[in-house]
Formats: C-alpha cells, sequence, structure tokens
C-alpha cells in the first residue's frame, strides 16, 4: 500500500475521542497491526519496540514475563515511575499482576510485567501520545505520555471470518562468557596459589551449558469475527507457552476476549463492550539482582568450579553453591487471573451532540509461591531448614466516566469539544508470609503447606488482624488500632484456636487500602478555513493520593496548528505540510501510594532469627505528616512539522521539546528529626528539577510500488538530554553486590549532572604488585577508591535512540527487517565487579580469561570503579520476517493462508564485553530514598536469540 493511502491519514486515538496524524495538533504517534515487530511476542509494547521516535522500550531481561522500561522522551521522574500511563480500550490500568517473591539470601524475585495479561494477537492499534498538549487530557497521570492501545473489533461480512494464528519457536542463549576449562582452571589455582589437587573433582562441566537451554516454544490463536447490519463482534481464544532459555523458567497465558458493538434506534444509540479475561502462569528459577556474594542461580552457574559433578547432592563446601542443588531444590510459581473489561452507551442526541457513559472494570489476583527445601546446600540459615514465602496481591480497578462531545460544521470553520466527568477507584489487598523449617523435601508438598498455613491460621482468629506469627516457643495476633494516638495503635493477643503446625515457624502481614480519583475535564478543538487548528485542554484531578492542601490539580494545555500545505504559496508537491506548536502542564503521581502524605504506625520487624524463630515484632512510624503533598509536576514546549511529498509517498515528522518537571517526589532523610522514631518525610523536592531536551525526526519513504514488486523504508532518531537541576545535596543510588562489595554503590543524584550519572573512583592501573591503583581526587596523596570517588561523565540513559524498518515484497513473498540502536549510554559491568576478577580464582570460583590476565593479584580487593564501566552503544538486528501468502483459488474452504519465518535478536554490534548492553539489573536500593538502580548488569537473564515458525489461516 502506497503511504498516499496510510501515512498521515491514519487515526490515532488522544483519549476520549480520535482524530488523524494529518489534524493532530500533539505530538501523536500510531502503530497499527500489520506494522507491528513480529515473533515471540510477551507483552504488548513489544509490538512497537523502536517504531517510534523518542520512544525507549527495554525489558529488563531475557525471561519471559520480565518487567519492562518504557520511557517517553527521556526520564521525568527520580524515583517514581518513568512508565507512560497505559489506557486500554479506554480504561487506565493501575498496575496488577503476580507479586514478587524469593526466598533466602538469593534475594527478591524480578518484578513482572502488568502488560503481560493481553494477548498481543488481539491488538489493533497502539497510539502513543508524547508531548503535554495531547497528555493533558489525563491531567495528573500524563507527564510520562500516554500509550493508549486498542483492541480488535469486528469486522468481515454477514457468514463471519475465523483465523488462526500458530507458531512454535526455538530460543537460545546467543552469548557466552569466555570462562575458563577443566585444565585451564587447573593451571589458573595453582598460578593464584591455591592448591588444584584440592580443589579437583574430577569433572568437566560447562556450567553455561548447564544452565542453559534451547527452549522451544508454541503458540495458537483463534478468533471469529463478523459484521452485520447494526453492529460487529469478536470473540478469540488464546494459548501461549514460552520457555526461557534458562532453565525452570518460562510463562503460560491463555486468555479470552470478547467485543461487540450494536447500534440501535436508528443508529442513535450504540452499545460497546470489550472484555478480556486471562491467566498467566510464571515459572521462575532462583534468580535476583539483589543477591549477595554467594551469587544467584546464574551468578552460581557461571563461577562454578569446572571439575564439580553435574549432582544434585554433591556439596562443594561453605559459601559455594552448586547449581544442581539449588535448581533441584527451589521451585518458584506465580499465578495471575485478570479480567478487564468496560462497557459504554453512546447516544446521538442530536446530529451535533452526542453523550456517552463508560463503566469499566479491571480486577487481577496473583499470587505467588517460592520455597527452598532443607536439601538446599550453601544458603545461610536456609540449608537444613527450609525456607518459603507466600504472597498474594488484589487489585480491583472500577472506572465510570460520563462525557459530551459536541461537533458542528460552521461552514469555513469546524468546532469539536469534548467535556466530561470520571471517577476511578483504586482497591488493593493482600498478603506477605513467610515460613521457615519443613520437614519434607518435596517441593511441591511444601508450596501448598505455605497457603494451607496461612487459611489454616487466619481462620483460627477471631476478628480482624494485621499479623501473625508463631514458632514452637510463642504465638501471637497484633492488630493496629488507628482511632487510638500514634504510639499507641499496637495490641498484641495469644493466638487462640488449635491448628497444625506443619511449619515449625511462620508469619504473615496483611494489607488492605485503597485511594480514589475524581475529575472533570474538556478539550475544544476549531478549525479554521481547514488551515488553522486551535486546541485547549484542561483537566481538573482531585486524589485521595495528594496531601490536604493539594486534593485538586488544574492541568492546562493549548496547542497551534498551521496546514501549510492549504496555502496557495505551497507546490503541489508539497502534499503535506504542518507546523504544530504547543505547551502544557502535566503531572505525575505514580510515584505517590496510600498514606504517603500521613503519619502513620506500621507493623515491623517481623522475621526469622538465625534458629529459624520469629524474631519479635513490633512498629514503627511510616513518613510523617505533609499536607502540602502533591504530584510532579511538568511543563512541555513542543515545537514540529509534518511534511509529505509526491502524494506522501515521502512523509514525515521534525520535533523539538523542551520539558521541565518539577515537584520531585521522594523519600527524605531528616537532618533533625520532629520526634522520636521519625526520620524521613515523603515529600515534593521543592529545589529541585529534571529538564529533558531534544529533537525527534521520524521519514518514512516508498521507494517502489507497482503491481509485483515493492520496496519501503521507514527510519526514526531521538536526541535527548537529561539533567538534573537546583538539588541539594547528594543522594547514592545503583548498589553493587558482590564479594566484599557491601553497602558499595555506583550512581549518585547531584545537580547539573543527568539522572543515573555514574559516580566512581577512576582506576589508573595495577602497580607493580598487582593491586589496582585510582586517581587522587581530594588531593590527599593517596588515591582511594571511596574517599577519590567523582563524577566521570557517564550515565545509564542514552543521548541518541533510533530504528530502521526494511520491507520488500515480490509478488506473494514480503520481507521485512527491522534494526534498533542506542548510542551514548554507559553499562556498569557489575557481573565483572563481582566475578570476573583475580580475587575469584582466588577463593576456588570460577572466571574469565580476561580476569587471570589482567595483571591482577588474587589477593587485591575489588572497589567500584570506571574499571567496570563500559560505553553500551550498540545496533540491534531486532527482526527478520520472510512470508509468503499462498495462492488461493477461491473455491475452497480457506480465503487465505500465510506461511512466514521470523527471526529476533538476530545479531548486536557493540563493544561491550558482558552479553549484551541493553540491560538492567534491578539491583536494590540504597538508603530511605529507595531510587531504583538503572544501567547495572548483574548475572543478567541473557537476551535470546529466536526463530518462529508461523501459519495464518483465514476461513
Amino acid at each position: 500500500t502506497m503511504a498516499s493511502d496510510n501515512a498521515l491519514e491514519e487515526v490515532v486515538l488522544i483519549g476520549y475521542g480520535s482524530t488523524t496524524i494529518k489534524d493532530a495538533t500533539g505530538t501523536v504517534a500510531v502503530v497499527q497491526s500489520e506494522d507491528f515487530v513480529q515473533g515471540v511476542i510477551s507483552s504488548p509494547e513489544q509490538l512497537i519496540q523502536g517504531k517510534t521516535s523518542g520512544v525507549q522500550i527495554t525489558e529488563t531481561s531475557g525471561e519471559p514475563g520480565a518487567g519492562v522500561n518504557f520511557n517517553i522522551r527521556g526520564s521525568n521522574s527520580i524515583r517514581s515511575g518513568n512508565n507512560p500511563l497505559f489506557v486500554i480500550d479506554g480504561v487506565p490500568l493501575a498496575g496488577g499482576g503476580a507479586p514478587t517473591g524469593g526466598v533466602g539470601t538469593i534475594g527478591g524475585g524480578a518484578a513482572r510485567n502488568p502488560l503481560a495479561f493481553l494477548n498481543p494477537n488481539d491488538i489493533e492499534s497502539i497510539s502513543i501520545l508524547k508531548d503535554a498538549s495531547s497528555t493533558a487530557i489525563y491531567g495528573s497521570r500524563g507527564a510520562n505520555g500516554v500509550v493508549i492501545i486498542q483492541t480488535k473489533g469486528g469486522r468481515g461480512n454477514q457468514s463471519g471470518v475465523w483465523e488462526l494464528n500458530s507458531s512454535v519457536s526455538s530460543a537460545t542463549a546467543p552469548n557466552t562468557f569466555d570462562l575458563l576449562g577443566r585444565s585451564r582452571y587447573l593451571q589458573a589455582l595453582d598460578d593464584f596459589g591455591n592448591d588444584s589437587q584440592l580443589l579437583d573433582f574430577g569433572g568437566n562441566t560447562d556450567w553455561q551449558d548447564y544452565y542453559t537451554r534451547n527452549a522451544f516454544s508454541r503458540r495458537t490463536d483463534l478468533s471469529y469475527s463478523k459484521s452485520y447490519d447494526g453492529g460487529n463482534v469478536r470473540a478469540s481464544f488464546g494459548y501461549s507457552n514460552q520457555n526461557g532459555v534458562v532453565l525452570a523458567t518460562g510463562q503460560e497465558r491463555i486468555t479470552g476476549r470478547l467485543n461487540a458493538q450494536h447500534r440501535f434506534f436508528d443508529d442513535k444509540l450504540t452499545l460497546d463492550f470489550q472484555g478480556t479475561v486471562s491467566r498467566v502462569n510464571d515459572r521462575q528459577a532462583p534468580i535476583s539482582g539483589t543477591a549477595g556474594s554467594t551469587g544467584d542461580f546464574i551468578g552460581a552457574s557461571i563461577t562454578g568450579n569446572p571439575t564439580w559433578p553435574i549432582d544434585p547432592n554433591f556439596n562443594p563446601g561453605s559459601n559455594l553453591i552448586n547449581p544442581v542443588n539449588l535448581l533441584a531444590n527451589y521451585k518458584s510459581r506465580s499465578n495471575t487471573s485478570r479480567f478487564l473489561g468496560n462497557l459504554s452507551a453512546a447516544y446521538k442526541i442530536t446530529d451535533e451532540l452526542t453523550a456517552k457513559v463508560t463503566g469499566g472494570y479491571d480486577y487481577s489476583d496473583g499470587k505467588t509461591i517460592s520455597v527452598f527445601s532443607p536439601a538446599v546446600l550453601g544458603i545461610n540459615q536456609v540449608s537444613g531448614l527450609g525456607d518459603g514465602q507466600f504472597n498474594t496481591q488484589e487489585n480491583t480497578n472500577t472506572l465510570l466516566e460520563a462525557t459530551l462531545n459536541f461537533k458542528k460544521d460552521f461552514g469555513n470553520s469546524k468546532l469539536d469539544v469534548v467535556g466530561g466527568f470520571s471517577y476511578q477507584k483504586f482497591d488493593r489487598n493482600g498478603i506477605f508470609a513467610g515460613g521457615r523449617g519443613f520437614t519434607s523435601n518435596n517441593l511441591d508438598g511444601l508450596s501448598n503447606q505455605m497457603e494451607d498455613t496461612f487459611n489454616t491460621v487466619s481462620n483460627s482468629i477471631s476478628g480482624d488482624f494485621q499479623q501473625f506469627g508463631y514458632d514452637a516457643n510463642r504465638a501471637f495476633v497484633s492488630r493496629l488500632n488507628t482511632d487510638a494516638a500514634p504510639g499507641s495503635e499496637f495490641t498484641f493477643d495469644p493466638l487462640a484456636g488449635n491448628f497444625s503446625r506443619s511449619i515449625a515457624a511462620y508469619h504473615a502481614t496483611t494489607y488492605d487500602n485503597f485511594d480514589e480519583l475524581q475529575s472533570y475535564f474538556v478539550r475544544g478543538n476549531y478549525t479554521i478555513a481547514d488551515k488553522y487548528i486551535i486546541t485547549a485542554t484542561v483537566r481538573a484531578d482531585g486524589s485521595t493520593l495528594f496531601g490536604e492542601d493539594n486534593k485538586t490539580g488544574i492541568f492546562p494545555s493549548g496547542a497551534f496548528a498551521w496546514q501549510l500545505h492549504e496555502e496557495d504559496f505551497v507546490g503541489d508537491n508539497v502534499s503535506t505540510l504542518k507546523l504544530r506548536l504547543g505547551v502544557g502542564v502535566v503531572g505525575n503521581s505514580e510515584g505517590l501510594s496510600f498514606g504517603n502524605s500521613l503519619l502513620r504506625t506500621g507493623l515491623v520487624g517481623i522475621g526469622f532469627n538465625g534458629d529459624g524463630t520469629i524474631t519479635d515484632p513490633g512498629t514503627r512510624f511510616l513518613g510523617n505528616n505533609n499536607p502540602e503533598l502533591q504530584w510532579e509536576s511538568t511543563t512541555d514546549f513542543n515545537v514540529g512539522i509534518d511534511f509529505g511529498f509526491n502524494n506522501d509517498r515521502l512523509s514525515g515528522s521534525f520535533n523539538l521539546y523542551r520539558k521541565e518537571t518539577d515537584n520531585l517526589l521522594l523519600t527524605r532523610e531528616l537532618a533533625a528529626p520532629q520526634q522520636t522514631g521519625i526520620t524521613t518525610i515523603f515529600s515534593n523536592l521543592n529545589d529541585g528539577t529534571i529538564v529533558n531536551q531534544g529533537v525527534e525526526l521520524a521519514l518514512a519513504y516508498d521507494f517502489v510500488d507497482t503491481e509485483d514488486w515493492g520496496f519501503s523504508a521507514s527510519f526514526n532518531i531521538a536526541y535527548n538530554q537529561n539533567e538534573v537541576l537546583d538539588t541539594q545535596g547528594q543522594i547514592s543510588l545503583g548498589p553493587i553486590n558482590g564479594n566484599g562489595l557491601t553497602g558499595a554503590f555506583a550512581q549518585l543524584l547531584e545537580a547539573g549532572q543527568p539522572l543515573f550519572s555514574f559516580y566512581v573512583a577512576e582506576f589508573t592501573g595495577f602497580d607493580s604488585n598487582g593491586f589496582p591503583t585510582y586517581r587522587d581526587v581530594n588531593g590527599d596523596g593517596i588515591g582511594d577508591p571511596d574517599s577519590d570517588k567523582t563524577f566521570v561523565d557517564k550515565s545509564a540513559l542514552p543521548d541518541i535512540i533510533g530504528g530502521l524498518s526494511l520491507t520488500a515484497r515480490y509478488k506473494n513473498f514480503n520481507l521485512s527487517t527491522f534494526f534498533t540502536g542506542q548510542a551514548g549510554l554507559y553499562v556498569y559491568n557489575g557481573t565483572d565487579n563481582a566475578f570476573f576478577t583475580a580475587g575469584g580464582i582466588a577463593i576456588g570460583k570460577n572466571v574469565t580469561e580476561a580476569a587471570i590476565t589482567s595483571g591482577e593479584d588474587g589477593a587485591a580487593s575489588t572497589a567500584v570503579s570506571d574499571r567496570f564501566l563500559e560505553k553500551g552503544d550498540f545496533l540491534r538486528m531486532q527482526n527478520a520476517t520472510l512470508s509468503y501468502d499462498w495462492p488461493l483459488s477461491g473455491n475452497g474452504a480457506l480465503d487465505g493462508l500465510r506461511l512466514s519465518l521470523t527471526g529476533q535478536n538476530l545479531f548486536v554490534l557493540t563493544g561491550y564485553s558482558g552479553l549484551d548492553p541493553e540491560v538492567s539489573v534491578n539491583t536494590g536500593t540504597v538508603n530511605a530514598s529507595a531510587i531504583p538502580s538503572r544501567g547495572i548488569d548483574y548475572a543478567s537473564y541473557p537476551r535470546p536469540r529466536t526463530f518462529t515458525l508461523g501459519v495464518n489461516a483465514r476461513f
């Protein structure tokens, strides 16, 4: 299809309405289903990865269902989420999904992707609203951009159309570390002062080959679609089972969807229903970015002695983990059920005036159970006892909206006004429970015991409770009386009732809270002579999350567009030329959670002692009273131009923008505590600003478009400059984990630097004894890696991101390729820092060839420095799909048949020495500010290379 048919005429959803790219005054983009990324897709955002300028989408790891960093025009926020607001069929989401899990010193598991419940095959289009003039209709939630997902509606004919999509895939880990083999390892042990005979256990094991696999996956989608006089309907069923390239990991998803529309009373009344039901089952290995010096499953595998046997009963000794034993004695499963639906009724009161009422309901129920059996070796306080976690998370998101839309054509001008009211309530409740002291090694049985114990004990408690616990010595129930004076809310009761104690010690904490958002909004769009378009938007949000003095926020925006191609002085070969100007104020409330503006008392201290008994619980103050607490506020300026030549055969857009984010949300330490026990306050940083400014360019060109041949290309590139201004003091972030690195960090928040700037010692080489040396920054004559840390003008945020799509066709053959890349970012190689130094071989762990040839002495201590900081620039061949449309006579049962072969992550061009530069492991937080890490590689889950064979049949 030629660009003139669709390039700038595509419909884009803009919130409570739609427009075309050509008529939009804000910076908006849309990706239709035919342009989606193909292959194994775990969640919707992967469909548009790299497809739109200024949009950076990065999975936190290669694990199926892993979390995602989704940034539109840079990072606005320090602590609160930088992901955009997701709106699905008109319902703004509020998280959901499975709670994290993880036990023992391995640490907590990684966050899951909250969009994984959607079947990518059900999605019709994804619209991206980038600037304030387009996102202000969502007020206090629009600062990070808005992504509107529209699912497929009914189409086809009176008899209906069936469509079957089925695929099988094979995935492998494309890169490995250059680890030492058996003979080289034994030689290195002797060279670094170890006795190789004592550490030679006779095996010859490639532990990288052990912990990874060729992972096969399958996916099947069946849908029925029908359009008839007065309405349409589409129903679908989807099943996928994606196995991870790391053993014991994967995700199974089962989805069902029904979309229906029917018109009544001579088409004056339209009823719409969109609903999906899903079940997502995650399988997780003992992997965590917060694991300590012994490592997690991946860390233990890549450092494992190559002479160890592949034997689950083999004991390697203290402070060492046998990966086979670790995996054989661990089980973690997450199960999430979700229903998302909305029902709307639109009535055309007059030809110009339409009223619409929408009700939305989004319910998710997630459960994660993780257990270690007592037979696990090498984990302090867990081996010989066993350990488990049982966590649940139930979210209910209820929406009620009413709008009026007035459209009037005055001949030489047009007016389109929409105004309305929105109410949304977010209910949350859940359980955090832990158990220690199992009498069995049966993992399935232990998982059941973790859940059954909670049900048994809680049923024996009369009345409400927030926490309970027991061990062999005592049992208790604790409650909080919120009507009492601060400090006296805690009550301690004996645990009543008789119950079976299949687990020796157990504790559980529950939570139940909600918040509400009530909003009014109006947007007006006025077009004069098809040349001049003026848009004005304002939204007022009232939220229970905000402080008492700031319950309501006002978010205005305005935009102007000039359709220059309608002017007589523009030549005929210019088919589109539009200038856009926009400014607005939008907010971000993602960093706010229940009770952040209030002084509350919370139950704390529950846990396990070294002998497996429970610790004594207590209370502490949570936060502080802050009636002035409000949303983060972003002021956005945008200038853009859209253009098209020769009937839009060549089309594109260019944008300049500047965003200033104030009132930054952050928990901070109080210099002088106001009263005993109150050391922090959740507040807005009145003296801090984050600036993002940059340029975007997108181009598309149809080189050839004939009956038999076609070739087209689209390209996007964006430059963004990020800087923190005016903050007072410094806040450390970016923990680096590993042996001898307790409390170490690699990033610092300070004015004059970008977010996620690296703050490290400058490595200058090794001295004659093989010990690392560092630049003396403070001038005291000693290069100390702790006191001489400095900014090295390197950040985890990329300066440039881009994508290139090439599509060719010949008769019934189609070939599409897609490249994506980033430049100007740096990655801290925490894997090297923690594991691959000479000190590793000195304590009997395996290392890379580079570690033993670096000149480092095995006794040297390892510190955080730019020795492990690497340029992360890359160019990735993200996707290539070859498809063939089978010619059909038209007389058979099939109406269409397409065969396809897709490759993903085919190659990466980069200078980074780790497995993949596009990585961001959550290594934890450093202090009360709880700023997440970014751009740190620590034994990360490999990003797979995948090949998929698919068939699409219509009948």
